[in-house]
This record gives C-alpha cells, structure tokens and sequence, in this order.
C-alpha cells in the first residue's frame, strides 16, 4: 500500500503533538498551510510535520513565532525542509540565542546584588551605583539588562569591559 501523501487535522495533531487548536493557529499565521477538500475538510502535506517540530522547537528555546515566520520565508513550499533548510535556520538564530544565554546567566549571577535601576533603597547601591551614574548609560537596570545585538554602543562596550 502506498504511504498517505496528505494528512487531516488529527492526523497532524496525533503524529505531531500538538493540538488541532494550535495547528489551526499556526495556519492562521501563515506558518503551516492546508488546502480544502471537495468536503471542505483540511488536509496537509507531509512536510507541515517536519515544520511543526521546528516551530516546537524554536518555540522551546524563546524563539518567537513571528521570527519563525520569518524564517520560513526562505523555505520552499510544498516539501520537507531539508538538514540544510534546518541548519540555515539553526544558524541564523544562533546569535540572538547566544545573546538570550548571556543575558540569562547575567540575570541569574546578579538577582541578588544591585540591579542599577536608580532606586538607592538597597544598602549596597550607594556603594555600586553611587549617586545613581548608572543613569547616564540609560534607562533601566542598567547591570542586569543587557544591550541587544541591533543595540550595541559605548554602553554596551563598557559593561563588556568590565566583565572581563
């Protein structure tokens, strides 16, 4: 018997682990497609399954489904993105994935000491952020807050120097 060239919606939730709630949301921001039956019931390519597992996976990992949309631009419709299709994708997040890591990390080393927001209330800010010069780099936690890469000034080079 020939292998099921087109799936259902269950047959997609099943196969995929996602909801049919989610597959029809997905649909709705262009990140999957389907067609119509005469019957007007959906049915997908095999290829929606291997795009699923991506958006599951860069969701995972704080990818955000417009950047995912974004990235799909550049796949071909209507087949199975390839390892290469995946390691174009892979490659092309790895920096803002590696800034989210630092700037993770440096949340987590500095929950408890000076955050650099300007307040004063906590003993040590006077001895950290005396008379609040934190505020000349800008706005917020300035020692927690890292900048993005689209960002990257004077400030941003001298919090990297003192991390070294």
């Amino acid at each position: 018997m020939a292998p099921v060239r087109e799936l259902t919606v269950g047959q997609v939730a099943m196969r995929s682990g996602v909801a049919v709630s989610a597959l029809h949301f997905y649909e709705a921001r262009g990140l999957i497609r389907s067609h119509r039956t005469a019957g007007n019931q959906r049915r997908y390519g095999r290829d929606v399954l291997r795009r699923v597992a991506i958006i599951r996976v860069a969701q995972e990992v704080g990818i955000s489904l417009a950047e995912i949309a974004a990235a799909f631009q550049s796949l071909p419709e209507g087949r199975t993105p390839t390892r290469e299709d995946w390691n174009l994708l892979s490659t092309a997040w790895r920096d803002g994935l590696d800034h989210k890591i630092s700037q993770l990390k440096k949340l987590r080393d500095g929950l408890t000491d000076c955050i650099g927001c300007g307040c004063m209330s906590i003993d040590k800010c006077p001895l950290r952020n005396k008379e609040d010069r934190l505020a000349r780099e800008g706005t917020g936690a300035r020692r927690l807050v890292l900048p993005s890469p689209r960002s990257r000034g004077e400030g941003a080079r001298r919090a990297d120097e003192g991390q070294r």
